[in-house]
């Protein structure tokens, strides 16, 4: 067995040595004087110095416009058509209310009509069946001095 090293490790696992690095300073890199623009105007290529000294170079970008917020209504449209469907469900029925109530007026003049029909009807029938008519041939007999007896008519 392998006998422990002063750090208490076996022998043949020794560390490895250290490297350690030390990060290189960036010089500061020459500042670029800036163009003048004219006020009012934009360049089609904008430059614009860091605070580390460095010059960024780009194309200038206007900035982006919110979209307007249209405007909603107040009520929404499906109450609006809930309302709608309700007022003219009331004119309807009271469209059917006047319907029902003319077709039950119409059924009682029917009714009366055919009444005043089968009356004026059978009057005629009556007056024409019971109405005298004329000599229509035949025996007539004078019955004022008949005797009825046990049901038995003796002329």
């Amino acid at each position: 067995m392998t006998e422990p090293t002063a750090y208490g490790r076996p022998a043949g696992y020794e560390t490895a040595a250290v490297e350690v690095h030390t990060p290189t300073p960036i010089v500061p890199a020459h500042t670029a004087p800036l163009v003048p623009v004219q006020p009012g105007t934009i360049p089609a290529v904008a430059s614009v110095v860091l605070p580390d000294g460095r010059v960024v170079t780009g194309y200038a970008i206007e900035p982006a416009k919110p979209e307007q917020v249209v405007a909603k209504p107040a009520v929404s449209r499906a109450a609006v058509n809930v309302a709608l469907g309700g007022v003219g469900f009331l004119a309807v029925c009271g469209g059917l209310l006047l319907l029902t109530t003319f077709i039950t007026a119409l059924t009682a003049l029917i009714t009366q009509l055919i009444t005043l029909a089968a009356v004026c009807f059978g009057g005629f029938v009556a007056v024409q069946i019971f109405k005298p008519h004329g000599h229509q041939g035949g025996n007539v007999f004078n019955i004022r001095k008949a005797v009825f007896k046990r049901n038995h008519f003796n002329g």
